[in-house]
């Protein structure tokens, strides 16, 4: 491996990363020499100290004390990286990653520590409020978690959603799942999940996805009321192809549904685009309005 390739693996950050954690006390440059690395932080415990202002064997009694507490297990937050000391020759370091350091943030006796504790107990309001919470200087820095890289990538992820053979209600949750703040078992994501085909069907013909079955198979009509199926047209119609709402569709109201996502994932793009990060509750939000803005009803309760 190159050196090149060597650094742009370990990415070191100095003043961001530590301003991300604390505030960064005004201690005259207030630097810190972070690895990034895995979408992660790490710290050495030299380095702890230096940015809760206390010394090594602090640092290293609380981090003792946090694994023999069973509060975090060792072996899934450290990770050792090869460095190259003053003295010019490498060294295997032992470094942790930002649940340590936030642990040790709780557990010091220092000023910047009690500046770091006021810090992200504000952040955690700011989630509980706003249902996330951002650091301005990591959206302004290429090559951190929402840099220029990142919304590449999400531009991407959106139009690899859009070519995918996903039926129409699974585009929009692979959009909402790539909210920035995206969390699988939040009651937010399943009531998003639970909802969002119905939402779409009531747009489109102002019935969920239930009535729409309950009212349109008829057992005594043509292939059982379905418009299409699996392996339509001539291939038989199978148990689980009437229990499928878009089944019974008109083609009209079909075509109206394809557009009606074709433009939402447009909306995606184009934030991605203008380098607008998401929420779950953006996701969720935008989906209303744009219904809303094509003069169609929103489902309610």
């Amino acid at each position: 491996m190159s050196k090149k390739e060597n650094k742009e693996e370990k990415s070191l950050i100095r003043s961001s990363t530590a301003e991300y954690l604390t505030f960064i006390a005004a201690t005259g440059e207030g630097g810190v020499d972070a690895i990034y690395a895995d979408e992660n932080i790490w710290l050495s415990q030299k380095m702890m100290g230096t940015l809760y202002n206390v010394e090594t064997h602090t640092v290293n009694y609380h981090l003792k004390k946090i694994f023999s507490d069973s509060e975090l297990e060792e072996s899934s937050v450290v990770r050792n990286f090869r460095i190259t000391a003053t003295d010019g020759k490498n060294y295997n370091s032992k470094h942790y990653n930002l649940s340590a350091i936030i642990a040790v943030g709780y557990k010091v006796n220092s000023e910047r520590a009690v500046q770091f504790r006021k810090w992200a107990t504000q952040i955690v309001q700011e989630f509980t409020i706003k249902g996330f919470a951002m650091d301005d200087e990591r959206l302004k820095n290429d090559g951190t978690i929402l840099g220029k890289k990142y919304f590449e990538e999400q531009l991407q992820r959106i139009r690899e959603i859009r070519l995918s053979e996903r039926k129409f209600y699974q585009k929009i949750t692979d959009i909402y799942s790539t909210a920035i703040d995206y969390d699988v078992t939040a009651q937010a994501t399943k009531r998003f999940f639970a909802t969002v085909q119905n939402k779409l069907h009531w747009a489109i013909h102002g019935q969920t996805a239930t009535e729409v079955i309950v009212n349109r198979a008829n057992h005594q009509t043509e292939n059982m009321g379905l418009t299409t199926w699996k392996d339509a047209p001539n291939g038989k119609i199978q148990k689980f192809d009437v229990s499928v709402a878009k089944n019974y569709l008109s083609e009209n109201e079909m075509q109206q549904l394809q557009r009606l996502v074709s433009a939402y994932l447009d909306i995606a793009e184009d934030m991605a685009i203008r380098q607008i990060p998401m929420t779950m509750e953006d996701w969720e939000s935008r989906l209303n309005k744009f219904i809303e803005a094509t003069d169609r009803e929103i489902l309610q309760n």
